[in-house]
Parts: C-alpha cells; structure tokens; sequence
C-alpha cells in the first residue's frame, strides 16, 4: 500500500494553497483531483476580485481571513509576477433610501478595519462620470486578479517542494483509522494511506465528507446549490473602477466587475437550483439590464451577451442568513487525520492565502 504524510482533496485556489503551505513547511503531500486539471470548478467560475473585507460579521472567520488573505495575495502576486491590479471599486446608492444600507456597510467595514470613504453623489461622479448614485462608498483596498495565474503560481511553488499531483483521481472511498486514513480512487480498493487527509474539494466536500467511514453525519452539513451567472459587456466600459450596488438577499448584487484587459462583465445574479448546469440562460437578460441601469442609465439595449456562470457551495438554504467558513477540525468530530473546509465560497479566493495558513496551523 502506497503511503503519504498529507493528502489534499481539490485543486482549487484554497486547495493548492494548502498543499503548497504544507510543502514549504517540508512535509509530504499528494494533492487528489478529479478533474482533468488543476482549478475547473468554484476557482474559475468567479468574479476575479481581491476583495478588501467590507462585508463579513465582525469577528467571522470570513471577516479576519478576508483581511488577511487580501494583504498576503497583494503581496504574493507582487513577489511571484501574479496579475493583478487595486483598482479600487465604488459600492453605490442608487436612491436616498439606500444610504442608510451604506452607512451601515461602512460601520461594519470599519469594525473589520476596512479602509472606506463616504461619497455624496457629485464626488462619486467625479471619480466615475457615467455613474448614477445618491451616494458611495470607496474601497481603494479592492482589486482584480489573475485566479488561473495565481492557481499556476501556487502550484509551482508547492511542486517545486515535492508536492505531487494526481489530476484525475475521484477519492471514491475513505476508511477512518486510529492513525490515519486509507482513501480509494476512482471505484478502486482502498489502496492508498495518509497520515492526514485535507478535504477542500468546494462543491463536492460535503459529499466526499459523506464518505468518511468513521465520521458520524451529523458533522456534514447539507450542500445547497446556488448558481449566479455572467453576462459580458460588448463594448469598452465607460468605468476605471468595479460598481457594486448596495447588497441584495444572497450575494451582493449585480455588479460590475473588470479583467486586465479591461473588459467588463456583470454578475453573479442568485439562482437557488437544483442543478448542476454551468449554461448562462440568455432568458435571465431583461433582469440583468433592470439592475445594471440602477447605476448606469446608459447601458444601451443589445449591449450584453451570455458569458459563463459559477455554482457556490453553500452550506445554508436560500432564505437563511449565510454560513460562515468552516474548518472542521478534531475539536469539533475528534477525528485528528481529517480536516474538512465546508462553504468556502466568497472571498475564498481572497482568503486562500490565509485560509491555508489556519488549515495548516490545525494539523497536529
């Protein structure tokens, strides 16, 4: 029987942050990937933003990762050549009675210690001309980035340290013993022991904690699927920085995101489903244009196009307030061989950095 000190499940940003964390501390480790390559599913399916850390409950695992994770990710993709950009990004009122929903958001940024600056309409107007708000916040701290650049970068690094990957390998089975796990691959007979096993397999790490023999179920949360789609913008944005509507029941609203190369899109909209699809319904339009003109009134009519769409991993049903990250370790089951990541959705992009280094920090 093969054996491995760490096994990480999922090659996405969170999971190669762990694996390479874990390698530059000089311990062996297998990262696990049922897909063909590293980073297809939650990890390239999102928005690209560096977020600064405005939005999470004071004292939630979200909110301090989020500040950390946004400061390291600077800070690695400077050192490492990641793309990148702090382009700052505007979270806007669009009427009077949505400026009491901005000095809120303003007073938990800054119980987060989240730099914001108020805006009345006029100064937000000055920074963004063909903007249209009662009033803003700015956010000089949030930026955009590179994901698949960043994905490529961690792995390097994590190989560079004798970190292995397996891209094709669907962990079918996992056998809890007093010292370690044994895991199966692909349907096979369980053929392979770890001293620890990580599982930051995102949409599918409820599932794959549901094949731990051992851990009782009661420690698995449900998986709820919520799907938010991408429409692109044919044209050259008239804005410099990203345009966030005050946040609506489940995201953040439609907002207007950038890429490095300066193309715009819009999105993620909340879709509770039952489905795993990643089609972009082009029928989903006519909202996507109502929202958009809340803030850019000179959006023209055929102006956007279906881009692609992302599933979140939620751990909470539409309707409830939303989960906090969870890192699952033996303080909770009393299994010391398993770590379970459960709803690392946004910011976990922002936060892998710092998501890594609390994983890694609950191995014994």
């Amino acid at each position: 029987m093969d054996t491995v000190d760490v096994v990480v499940v999922g090659a996405g940003v969170v999971g190669l942050a762990i694996a390479r964390e874990i390698a530059l501390a000089g311990r062996e480790v297998l990262i696990l990937e049922a897909g063909a390559r590293i980073g297809a599913g939650v990890s390239a399916r999102n928005s690209g933003v560096i977020h600064a850390g405005i939005h999470y409950p004071p004292g939630s695992l979200k909110a301090r990762l989020c500040a950390q994770g946004r400061d390291l990710l600077y800070e690695y993709c400077e050192r490492r050549g990641v793309g990148h950009r702090r382009c700052g990004k505007l979270i806007v009122a669009t009427s009077e009675p949505e400026i009491g929903a901005l000095e809120r958001i303003a007073s938990i940024a800054r119980q987060n210690g989240v730099e914001v600056t108020a805006l009345t309409g006029d100064e937000a107007r000055i920074l963004e001309p063909q903007l249209r708000c009662a009033a803003a916040l700015l956010s000089p701290l949030t930026g955009i980035i590179d994901a698949q650049a960043l994905m490529f970068a961690l792995l390097a690094e994590a190989q560079s340290h004798d970190a292995i990957l397996a891209c094709n390998s669907h962990v079918t089975r996992v056998v809890l013993e007093k010292d370690g796990v044994v895991i199966g691959v692909n349907g096979g007979e369980p053929g392979l022991r770890a001293r620890q096993l990580i599982n930051s397999a995102g949409l599918g790490a409820p599932a794959l904690a549901r094949l731990m023999e051992g851990l009782p179920e009661h420690h698995v949360p449900r998986t709820y699927f919520c799907k938010g789609s991408y429409f692109s913008l044919n044209s050259r944005p008239p804005f410099q920085r990203l345009i966030y509507p005050v946040p609506t029941a489940g995201g953040l609203g439609i907002h207007l995101t950038l890429d490095l190369a300066g193309r715009a899109r819009f999105g993620p909209d909340v879709e509770a489903t039952a489905e795993f699809d990643y089609a972009v319904d082009a029928r989903r339009a006519p909202l996507f244009y109502a929202a958009i003109r809340e803030y850019w009134p000179a959006l023209a009519d055929e102006a956007l196009s279906p881009d692609y769409a992302g599933m979140r991993p939620r751990i909470t049903a539409a309707g409830e307030a939303l989960a906090d990250f969870r890192i699952d370790d033996a303080r909770v089951h009393g299994l010391p061989s398993v770590l379970n990541l459960f709803g690392i959705e946004s910011p976990g992009l922002t936060a892998s950095l710092a998501i890594a280094r609390e994983a890694v920090s609950r191995l014994s």
